[in-house]
């Protein structure tokens, strides 16, 4: 493999058809995304006391053995319960080739929950990175923060994304490409990335957002469109084109700026800055070659931004600065991309709730 670049799902269903991506039970009809490969959840939990890594010295089996407080079966379905540390392994299984290594992140939906999510192997030094060679299994870490699941095995919480060596564009080269195809309506800001803010106009109700209420019931993540968005959501009202966020709340909120993804790049969404404020953006992060791109190019979607407060309440602004968008060149274009393609779930979105709900 000589070209540098994130993976495409042609390549993926060749890593599977190769034994470098095994699993305890074939892939589904969707698993293979435009640049990445959707993970199942397998057949038990562990519930655990703290967080952990591995380590570079140990597996995540050996250090189970000191976190765990019972095992859970997952086969007829179980409870994942709000506030609580879970490890599930998952059924996909990795030897990559020396060269190739992978980056983990909770799926769309996932996100839009509150349901932290991370991936973790064995002899790993960092959450949802993996080094190029790595063999062996994948565990996902599962948080529910605000609203307690029901979960079974095969469900999709986290997805991966493979890449042959270096692949992020400079911000010369992304400036060049905005110019030639719009890479967001308006001005580019680009600085490590293009950058993005938060939305606080909403609409003619003043409606900016979500709130997740703090004793809601429980989400069958099997149940698409099913819940009233009343009983897990306050609606976030502004007419002062700002909102201060409360400590420990979460919010679904939405950027100012429609963004599009070329079908020959795939991005990233950049983790909590220290510099924009106390909150963390986005426990979701990839965007897929052909999010709010259109036969005519430009851009066409904005994205949902998953907003936790830390420790102290924090006034928002509109259009103020909360992350960036990485972008990085794909190997090649995939034959399928995100959207119409795939009729996917966020396509050419606004301000959207999970799957789950009624909208």
């Amino acid at each position: 493999m000589r070209n540098k670049g994130v993976l495409s799902s042609q390549a993926i269903a060749g890593m599977l058809a190769r034994g470098e991506i095994s699993c305890n039970l074939p892939p589904v009809e969707g698993q293979v995304q435009p640049a990445s490969l959707d993970l199942r959840l397998g057949t038990k939990a562990w519930r655990v006391r703290a967080s952990f890594l591995s380590g570079s010295e140990d597996t995540v089996s050996k250090r189970l053995e000191a976190f765990k407080m019972h095992e859970i079966d997952l086969s007829r379905g179980a409870v994942l319960e709000k506030g609580c540390v879970y490890i599930v392994p998952l059924m996909e299984n990795l030897a990559l080739p020396t060269g190739v290594s992978a980056v983990a992140n909770a799926k769309s939906s996932t996100g839009r929950l509150d349901l932290f999510t991370r991936c973790i192997v064995d002899h790993g030094i960092e959450f949802d990175h993996i080094e190029g060679g790595y063999t062996g299994p994948l565990y996902a870490e599962i948080s529910p923060r605000s609203f307690s699941v029901l979960v079974r095995p095969g469900m999709r919480l986290n997805q991966i994304r493979f890449r042959n060596g270096k692949s992020v564009i400079s911000d010369d080269v992304l400036s060049a490409m905005h110019e030639k195809i719009s890479l967001v309506n308006g001005q580019a800001q680009i600085d490590g990335g293009l950058g993005f803010s938060v939305d606080l106009i909403g609409d003619d109700m003043g409606l900016v957002g979500y709130r997740a209420k703090p004793h809601a019931g429980l989400i069958d993540l099997d149940l698409i469109g099913h819940y009233e968005p009343a009983e897990f959501w306050e609606p976030v009202i502004s007419r002062t084109r700002g909102i201060v966020l409360d400590p420990g709340a979460f919010y679904i909120l939405v950027s100012r700026e429609a963004v599009h993804i070329p079908p020959n790049c795939a991005a990233e969404m950049a983790p909590y800055l220290a510099m924009v404020g106390e909150f963390r953006v986005h426990y979701a992060g990839f965007f897929d070659p052909g999010f709010g791109h259109s036969a005519t190019g430009g851009a066409g979607s904005r994205g949902v931004l998953e907003v936790r407060c830390h420790e102290a309440p924090f006034a928002l602004e509109h259009g103020q600065s909360v992350g960036r968008l990485v972008y990085e060149k794909m190997v090649e274009v995939p034959d399928v991309l995100y959207g119409a393609d795939l009729k996917s779930n966020y396509q050419g979105q606004g301000l959207k709730l999970s799957k789950h709900f009624k909208m």
